[in-house]
């Protein structure tokens, strides 16, 4: 297997926004429920993160109630 081109990251597309649009959520309610600042999560809805922390995805994805292919999308 090759190693990850420095542009591959860009190819990830966060569907924060999305989510918590549908679920009447706000980013600081999040923040309060998965222990996660507002900033860092802020970094991650607006698709300028280079990497995720397992255990924050989990949270995310427990606090929203999806799984992370309706988080994470490959572009």
């Amino acid at each position: 297997m090759a190693p990850a081109e420095p542009d591959d990251a860009g190819r990830i597309h966060c569907r924060l926004d999305a989510l918590l649009e549908q679920r009447e959520m706000t980013l600081t309610r999040l923040s309060e429920i998965v222990g996660v600042s507002i900033v860092n999560l802020s970094v991650l809805k607006n698709n300028r993160a280079r990497a995720i922390r397992f255990s924050t995805l989990t949270a995310i994805c427990e606090a929203l109630g999806c799984e992370p292919g309706d988080l994470l999308t490959l572009r």
